[in-house]
């Protein structure tokens, strides 16, 4: 039995594709208004967004300056004397006149050795003396009465030279002891062991009651302090350099010098020494600087780090040292001219002052170069430079490693004196 109203048919739903068609032209419909206000955007005549500005460097002209170049060495002082207290007296030693570490000066006493048997030798060469001079005086005495009986024809020719004989022999005999009673009085004065220089001593090696062995047994050590040594090694090449540049006069060449705990080259000093030949397994020159040590701070034997002088002043141009780029085995500085293009040039490294460095060529004094924003820089890219000033280096800055194309490994400026 069929409802009412079921002669229609059954209800049909839309299709899909009209479901899809429906619901593209309701985003459409909504995508409207943004189309509509992009058109009157433009109709309106605002600007569009334009490329951004050239990207902002600074800039300076190179600092120039009067510098000098050093060349850096690893050394040692020593001592220019060093001397082993030996006793020239053999006995037991009887006392030490001096504390551990002491400075004493030349000609002060030491040590003193049992002077007894040496005063009983010298008392023995004074009697064997005293013997000798009253025989020559007897020998004198019958010399002159022979000569005297001589001359009356009561005694004989032969018995004059007999006695002329005994007194030769006589004064002989005092000239050997007056030498023997020299030599017992130095063994008695070497039981008083002197110090030979003036310097440093170190520790006592034998104490007081132990038997001492002359020039054998070693008592102490004395190390002169004051001035020190400096010694070093030198490579051929820069010994070359310098005597180019020197004409061989490399003595008295200035040096300074720091120890491991040091921030600056405090200390000063002379070369005063090269060797003759170069060694051919190293290929170096022994070397020697002469250091003053006046209140006796440096002890030989400490390592410190020297500067040699190897150039004489000369004006130099100094960048930052950050403002140099690296273009495969190249180093470049980049320049900007009066239209903001930047160009990078090729630069002739020299050593580092501070933190500055020294260009030997590539640039020219009133080129502008790029000393901070050189990330910024892209070729072909205009930049914006701002104006900036380098700031001399200051004395109280550590010297950077060499780079390997330098001549010299750091250079100082002259008139700060390079400390």
């Amino acid at each position: 039995m069929l409802r009412r109203g079921s002669q229609a048919g059954p209800i049909r739903r839309p299709s899909l594709p009209f479901r899809k068609n429906q619901i593209m032209r309701i985003k459409g419909l909504a995508f409207l208004p943004l189309l509509l206000a992009a058109s009157l955007a433009a109709c309106s005549g605002e600007p569009q967004p334009e490329s951004p500005p050239p990207p902002p460097v600074t800039v300076a002209t190179p600092l120039q300056q009067e510098v000098r170049d050093w060349d850096d060495y690893v050394g040692r002082f020593e001592a220019i004397q060093d001397v082993n207290v030996t006793p020239r007296a053999s006995g037991y030693l009887q006392v030490v006149h001096f504390r551990d570490g002491d400075f004493v000066r030349e000609g002060q006493l030491l040590f003193t050795i049992d002077p007894r048997p040496a005063q009983a030798q010298l008392d023995q060469a004074r009697a064997q003396l005293a013997r000798a001079e009253a025989t020559l005086v007897n020998a004198r005495t019958e010399l002159a009465r022979s000569r005297t009986l001589a001359q009356s024809q009561a005694a004989s020719t032969e018995e004059v030279e007999q006695r002329q004989a005994a007194l030769r022999a006589a004064e002989a005999d005092v000239n050997a002891g007056r030498a023997n009673v020299r030599a017992q009085s130095l063994n008695l004065g070497f039981t008083r062991v002197v110090a030979p220089i003036s310097g440093r001593i170190s520790q006592r090696r034998v104490d007081p009651g132990n038997p001492v062995i002359a020039d054998q047994t070693v008592l102490t050590t004395i190390v002169s302090t004051d001035p020190l040594h400096f010694a070093f090694d030198g490579s051929e090449a820069l010994l070359l350099r310098y005597q180019r540049q020197n004409a061989g006069r490399q003595a008295g060449s200035e040096v300074r010098i720091r120890l491991q705990d040091e921030a600056t080259y405090a200390h000063s000093g002379r070369l005063d020494f090269l060797d003759n030949a170069i060694n051919p397994g190293s290929g170096t020159i022994a070397a020697r600087a002469i250091v003053p040590n006046p209140d006796g701070f440096l002890k030989p034997g400490m390592v410190g780090q020297l500067r040699l002088a190897g150039t004489p002043g000369y004006r130099a141009l100094l960048v930052p040292d950050t403002a140099i780029a690296t273009d495969g085995i190249r180093r470049l500085v980049y320049v900007v001219d009066r239209e903001g293009n930047a160009t990078g040039k090729p630069v002739q490294l020299g050593p580092l002052v501070g933190n500055l460095r020294v260009i030997r060529g590539g640039i020219a004094p009133q080129e502008r170069v790029v000393i901070d924003g050189l990330q910024r820089i892209m070729p072909g890219q205009k930049v914006t430079p701002r104006m900036g000033r380098i700031q001399p280096p200051s004395n109280e800055q550590a010297p950077a490693e060499p780079v390997q194309s330098a001549p010299a490994s750091v250079a100082t400026p002259v008139a700060a004196g390079g400390r």
